[in-house]
């Protein structure tokens, strides 16, 4: 019943990282702000991949509701916690030394915390959904689905111009801003007990 939920967010959840890994030959000035800005974003990209990673883990069709409410309502805090961070690190890096680098950081700065938000609307849903009916747990989570779709594909403008030209280029040259994959052990939110999951989190 997890399945829709988890190839949403395989699908979307790390809008940021879309770099590719062309380059050229950017200024000092321009590399040495990718770097600042891709030395905090490692670690926020890191938690995004393992709580997508905690989701797709808990796609059984054999998964109890109230295992998949918490799994997925602690991977939406984490990747909501992930992106507000990531606005941050875009902010405190100052507008990137390029045309219009200005107008360019705050729209990303806007962006990511929107998606922050949105993630965190998305685990209070997730919170309010009936454990106990089956059949309307699987309906809630495809409405999640559903959102989790448009969160994804709408907005990301904004990032994808931060990501362009050569501000792209700089960045895409940092392993801070390159996509990580899901660390292969669990996360705590993927191993709650049963007990523990059937109470609701605050």
């Amino acid at each position: 019943m997890n399945k829709k939920l988890a190839a949403a967010l395989s699908g979307g959840a790390v809008l940021v990282l879309t770099l590719s890994g062309c380059s050229d030959d950017s200024d000092d000035k321009v590399n040495d702000w990718a770097k600042e800005v891709c030395d905090q974003v490692q670690p926020q990209l890191q938690k995004i991949a393992d709580a997508n990673g905690d989701i797709q883990r808990q796609t059984a069709d054999n998964s109890k509701p109230a295992d998949v409410q918490a799994t997925d309502s602690a991977a939406f805090q984490q990747i909501s916690q992930a992106y507000k961070a990531l606005g941050a690190a875009v902010n405190s890096a100052g507008p990137p030394p390029v045309d219009d680098g200005e107008t360019t950081q705050k729209e990303a700065v806007k962006e990511l915390n929107a998606s922050s938000v949105a993630y965190a609307g998305l685990k209070t849903k997730v919170d309010a959904l009936d454990t106990k009916d089956q059949a309307k747990f699987a309906d809630g989570l495809k409405g999640i689905a559903d959102e989790l779709n448009k969160i994804s594909t709408s907005g990301d403008q904004a990032l994808k111009k931060l990501q362009s030209g050569e501000v792209g280029a700089a960045m895409a040259k940092q392993k801070g801003c390159q996509k990580p994959k899901a660390s292969s052990s669990p996360s705590a939110g993927s191993s709650v007990s049963p007990s523990a999951s059937a109470s609701k989190k605050a």
